[in-house]
């Protein structure tokens, strides 16, 4: 019998020790200033992308690890630095999941470079899928590709909202609708390569949270690309549709096949942000002292302390658990993608909320960086899925019924 063991091994340990040297040194120096300035900090993802960081071949080396653990564990780090900054270098990896879930080899060859540029000019690429009328309800998209036989090429048209990197990335990847009577069965994954005319963002948005990463709405007017740019080829595509319109089960959408390999990812995130507050408030409360002694004595803060250690803990254990099942292709029977995210999310917004309220009126103050924390934490029950989302998704794996 395999012995068990929740031990990391050496490559995992030296993933984690330098990504969070990375985050100490570089990105939490820089995280005041950039949430400030509420701008892309392009000198600290060209800072990772000389250190190898930032770029395919670090995705791919966390991609093959066997256990699936590499990737939670150096986004836990990077985001423990700071969430803002951590998008800003991590933010591509969705559109890069999107080309490589769904892509030829082909594809993946052209396109996947492009996406971060090189380490003299990096770039970053956009994933976009959201929608001001789909949301949750990714079946709602209104965004159309309709292709034209003449020029062998796709136009697309639509908007989309909430894009990571929006507008300011060279390749975004979009989805659109190809036969809107089959709902989100009937969508397909297009790239829009660097400069193709008729894609613009028109503002960025103000957020929050996560200041330091971009996000725009994406207009997409008559937008043509080459027949090459639909992901997984024509031919995949019509296949599909003729599986969908003669009421066979569906294999997988465009957009819900890009989310299922990030969620525990994202779960992943939500706890560094989650394990930088609990840290901060620990050694605030050792330190401050109040009557004599520090707060830590009183059993009430210590307590707080205590709770917020433990369910740190339990998430990292929905995420670590997930991310295995995910890259050993164990099916999430009872929503267990869904699980680690919904519970590293909630438990990322009562532990900064939690270490705020121990910090009292300096937690209040921008002199420290719970409140920080505080803000950046919420998004984690929003996006890539609300915590309701989560709970229906939860919901219906372990009922095997459409609960509304």
């Amino acid at each position: 019998m395999a012995e068990f063991s929740l031990d990391l091994n050496e490559e995992q340990r030296d993933l984690r020790d330098w990504v969070h040297g990375f985050a100490a040194e570089v990105v939490r120096p820089a995280a005041a200033e950039w949430d400030e300035r509420e701008d892309t900090p392009w000198p600290v993802i060209q800072e990772a992308a000389k250190v190898g960081l930032y770029g395919f071949e670090f995705l791919a080396t966390c991609w093959a690890d066997p256990t699936g653990l590499s990737l939670p564990i150096a986004s836990e780090e990077l985001f423990w630095g700071d969430a803002g900054i951590g998008l800003s270098i991590f933010g591509t990896s969705l559109a890069v999941a999107a080309i490589y879930g769904a892509g030829t080899p082909d594809q993946m060859v052209e396109w996947v470079p492009q996406c971060f540029g090189d380490v003299d000019s990096p770039a970053v690429a956009a994933f976009c899928t959201t929608e001001p009328e789909a949301g949750s309800d990714v079946g709602a998209m209104r965004t159309r590709a309709v292709y034209d036989e003449a020029t062998d090429e796709w136009v697309l048209t639509g908007q989309k909202a909430y894009a990571t990197n929006g507008g300011i990335a060279g390749v975004h990847v979009v989805t659109a609708s190809v036969d809107p009577t089959l709902g989100s069965r009937g969508q397909a994954a297009f790239v829009v390569p660097p400069g193709t005319p008729g894609l613009a963002a028109t503002r960025k948005l103000r957020k929050l949270g996560l200041r330091a990463s971009h996000t725009a709405d994406v207009f997409l007017d008559g937008v043509r690309v080459p027949g090459r740019c639909l992901l997984g080829g024509r031919d995949a595509l019509l296949e599909r549709l003729d599986r969908a319109r003669s009421g066979q089960r569906a294999t997988g959408q465009a957009a819900m096949r890009t989310f299922e390999l990030s969620r525990p990812t994202v779960g992943a995130q939500a706890l560094g942000v989650a394990r930088a507050a609990y840290e901060y408030a620990l050694d605030y409360a050792r330190d401050r002292v109040q009557f004599g002694r520090p707060i830590i004595e009183n059993q009430a803060v210590a307590f707080t302390l205590a709770d917020m250690r433990m369910e740190i803990d339990a998430a990292r254990l929905l995420v670590w658990r997930a991310s295995w099942m995910g890259r050993n292709n164990r099916p999430f029977t009872a929503g267990e993608g869904s699980m680690s995210k919904l519970k590293a999310g909630e438990v990322a917004v009562s532990v900064t909320e939690k270490a705020v309220q121990l910090l009292g009126g300096a937690g209040f103050l921008r002199d420290h960086p719970v409140e920080r924390w505080y803000r950046d934490a919420k998004i984690y029950t929003i996006f890539e899925g609300t915590s309701e989302i989560q709970r229906l998704v939860i919901s219906r794996a372990i009922s095997g019924m459409q609960i509304r």
